[in-house]
């Protein structure tokens, strides 16, 4: 009796023990914007890929943590002498998660689906430079561009890029459908979106089984739900919050750098601000130490054009319009509003625009534009600012890589247009050398900068907190992202 006591006791023990230093497989991320939708390949929404970038689906190359380009879908590829023919080597094996393979089919569909004349692909332009997609079988596709393009691999890693399958591809928006390691399970609208482990990956396991991504639109209720442990980890987490919990041993505050240039846009053909003279004076009226301390509690890094400070094509140009609200009134003058200029601030819902909004507002009346603040919804945004050019003012932060060829774009919602500007993003298309890129890249920089297109502001911090015990999180975002693929719970 003693005996069977004992070996009860150790056995109860040893259960006991083996619970305790197994790590838990369940994560609840926060995330401050619903995606209007799930389909990478059909909006602009910086909020579908922070859900399903290499998450739910794949592309033949990603991008990783520190922005560099890797294999994905295709295992390898081989580039021609002239630069113009990438033969891609597929991964085998694979499906997706409704079970139907993966193969060269798949991808010809995804490609030519992306620049169709009517693609509905928000980042279309990625695509220009295909010429044809051939099916050489069912593992290889070949890829012939109209001309060399020094960025396609990188292309090819964007969200907008990812593959999806014909019988799916209609439907990925409320039923996303990928290859990728965690398939789409449900989406509580306005509440969550759920994604569980898929049994079928093809490629090396995760370690969550599930990953719910939490709507938190309000900053203020991210610390209350960080504390009670209802919410691990808050990937971009509101900067004026930080100073809560940053002494709480529970949680890591990791302070990165994003692809987010955070901008107050302009549109350049609505008057008055068709004239160089008014958007340079909004240039000068804007003190950026001012906004960064308010806006991004001071951890934002000022900008004078569109590219990341942590790029090697970075020039620094935030000395070109210093702030000088005597220089800004003397540049209305001259373009003839000497009385004044009225105009509407259209904000969506982070808080650095809300909050950047206010302070614009203050700085700008100072030198005589008075601004009308309307607060957006972010649908409302996307629907009457970037699409529909319905506005004079707006800010928002630009999370694409390397993305200075937007202001190339015809129908840009900047409404920019500069041949100028133009040949120099047709130049860097071309060219594959490092150092020549980094040199027109410098070239593309001045030119947006003298024309004042946008009030540049600053580069957004990626502000992460989270769970202590959680690995595998990125701390940087070179590209809109929460890569789960690495995340894991310490024993």
């Amino acid at each position: 009796m003693k005996l069977w006591k004992t070996i009860l006791a150790a056995t109860v023990l040893a259960l006991a023990g083996s619970q305790a230093f197994a790590a838990r497989t369940d994560l609840v991320i926060g995330i401050p914007l619903e995606p209007p939708h799930l389909d990478p390949t059909a909006g602009a929404a910086a909020a579908i890929d922070e859900v399903l970038y290499a998450n739910v689906f794949e592309g033949l190359t990603r991008i990783g943590p520190n922005g560099e380009v890797l294999p994905d879908l295709a295992e390898s590829w081989a580039i021609s002498d002239d630069g113009k023919v990438y033969t891609f080597k597929l991964h085998t094996g694979v499906k997706f998660h409704d079970g139907s393979d993966f193969d060269a089919g798949d991808v010809k569909f995804s490609l030519d689906r992306a620049r169709a004349d009517n693609s509905v692909n928000a980042q279309k332009a990625l695509f220009a430079a295909i010429d044809t997609v051939e099916v050489v079988d069912p593992t290889t596709v070949k890829v012939t561009l109209k001309n060399p393009q020094g960025s396609f691999l990188y292309n090819l890693g964007w969200g907008d890029a990812v593959i999806v399958a014909p019988e799916s591809a209609d439907t990925n928006k409320e039923k996303p459908i990928g290859t990728g390691p965690f398939k789409f399970q449900s989406w509580a609208k306005g509440s969550s979106i759920t994604l569980v482990k898929s049994d079928t990956y093809w490629g090396a396991p995760v370690f969550l089984d599930k990953a719910e991504f939490r709507i938190v639109p309000d900053a203020a209720a991210a610390v209350p739900a960080l504390l009670s442990g209802d919410i691990q980890a808050f990937p971009f987490f509101d900067p004026d919050s930080v100073a809560q919990v940053k002494d709480d041993p529970r949680f890591k505050v990791v302070i990165g750098s994003t692809e987010g240039e955070t901008i107050l846009a302009i549109n350049n053909k609505k008057p008055p601000f068709d004239k160089l003279e008014v958007r340079q004076a909004i240039a000068f009226a804007l003190d950026r130490k001012a906004i960064i301390d308010g806006a991004s509690a001071g951890l934002g890094v000022p900008i004078g054009s569109h590219m990341s400070p942590a790029s090697k094509a970075y020039v620094d140009l935030t000395g070109l319009y210093p702030h000088n609200v005597e220089k800004a009134k003397e540049l209305l003058k001259q373009a003839g509003f000497e009385n004044g200029i009225k105009a509407t601030l259209k904000l969506p819902p982070p808080s650095y625009a809300r909050l950047g909004g206010e302070i614009i507002a203050s700085q700008l009346r100072d030198v005589g534009i008075d601004l009308e603040i309307i607060p957006v919804e972010w649908a409302q945004w996307l629907d009457q600012v970037f699409t529909k050019k319905d506005y004079d003012l707006t800010i928002v932060s630009h999370t694409e890589p390397n993305d200075i060829d937007i202001y190339s774009r015809k129908d840009y919602y900047f409404n920019y247009d500069n041949p100028a500007f133009d040949k120099i993003i047709a130049e860097l298309n071309l060219t594959s050398d490092d150092a020549k890129r980094n040199t027109l890249l410098g070239e593309a920089q001045k030119i947006l900068a003298d024309d004042a297109v946008v009030g540049f502001l600053y580069e957004l911090p990626k502000v992460g907190v989270w769970d202590a015990k959680l690995q595998g999180l990125w701390e940087n975002a070179p590209i809109q992202a929460n890569d789960l693929t690495k995340v894991k719970w310490a024993n």
